[in-house]
């Protein structure tokens, strides 16, 4: 690997839509097809374990949670005026270590449903040999099939005044402490009942349907508990693309939000945020400004201001 593989701005975009994509065009085809495939190395499989039980033992509040595990995605560019865009992203499952209070009910359901599959994103994503578990290839879909590669969600927030919200994280965090990032999370499986994939066949069509609804609730949800506005002074989000960082191959998908409120409204709003221990401070500033703070974003972040960046200069050639 090369070096911007280890710097921690770095990324890669792995879908970009700069006209920006309504949940109309946008689908998912969520199938055991795209989670992770063990790694031929014995050895290096049960790293994944090592770390897990180093990790866990060191940290008696780090127990599992079940994501969407990005696969891949194919985008359809459309055809003039025939046909619009359209993106299919492909997803599985995999798990996640969660931060928080652990709870016998936490204990339970991480003993019955995540049993197969436990370690992966602390053991891969995370682990210092994480790039052992790449497979060389330019098909990203190829190169990260032995990692967790949980999908994220990120949004790009623009308040009523023509302010981006930026969050500085809390030094209290896992990853990135004190970075600066756009507010933003995770679809969650559970959140619409999925926790295997052993019921799903026969549903697909419905489940696919599901899936994609939650990949836009879940990115307003994230948005009002970590920023505190209400639902109602946000617009539908627009999909935007997807960017990877580089470390640790950790992939998010990124969209645009309006939102209805000035920036002084928003900060009222953040300081009784339900997420604010995230966080340590809100920014409402302009474009020029975020363009000074990314590079003190993680790559997955830094990539998610360069699709914004192309979606307004799309919109300004329109």
């Amino acid at each position: 690997m090369d070096a911007t593989s280890t710097d921690p701005s770095s990324f890669t975009l792995l879908a970009s839509s700069p006209s920006g994509l309504s949940p109309s065009q946008v689908s998912v085809a969520f199938s055991d097809a795209y989670d992770r495939i063990a790694h031929s190395d014995v050895n290096l499989e049960n790293t994944i374990f090592e770390i897990w039980d180093q990790r866990s033992q060191k940290n008696n509040s780090l127990f599992n949670g079940k994501k969407f595990r990005y696969g891949g995605c194919a985008l359809d560019a459309g055809n003039g005026s025939d046909r619009e865009p359209h993106l299919c992203l492909h997803l599985g499952l995999t798990d996640y270590r969660l931060i928080g209070q652990r709870s016998l009910k936490n204990e339970i359901i991480v003993m019955l449903n995540f049993r197969q599959a436990i370690w992966t994103f602390v053991g891969t994503n995370l682990s210092p040999l994480w790039e052992k578990f790449l497979v060389p290839s330019e098909d990203d879909s190829v190169l990260c099939q032995h990692t967790s590669s949980p999908l994220g969600n990120g949004a790009v927030v623009e308040t009523i005044d023509n302010k981006i919200l930026v969050l500085q994280r809390s030094t209290n965090v896992g990853e990135f402490p004190g970075h600066f990032v756009f507010p933003g999370g995770h679809p969650e499986p559970q959140e619409i009942g999925i926790t295997s994939h052993q019921y799903v066949k026969e549903l697909a069509e419905s489940i696919n349907v599901k899936v994609s609804k939650e990949m836009f609730d879940s990115i307003v949800r994230e948005v009002v508990e970590e920023i505190g506005v209400p639902p109602s002074s946000l617009s539908t989000p627009t999909f935007i693309g997807i960017s990877r960082r580089n470390l640790n191959v950790r992939p998010t998908a990124f969209f645009f939000i309006k939102c209805s409120l000035d920036s002084q409204e928003v900060q009222q709003f953040y300081s009784s945020a339900q997420d604010g221990y995230e966080s340590t401070q809100l920014y409402a500033v302009p474009m020029i400004e975020v363009e000074n703070m990314a590079s003190r974003m993680p790559g997955c972040h830094r990539g998610g201001f360069a699709l914004y960046k192309l979606m307004v200069d799309t919109r300004k050639i329109n």
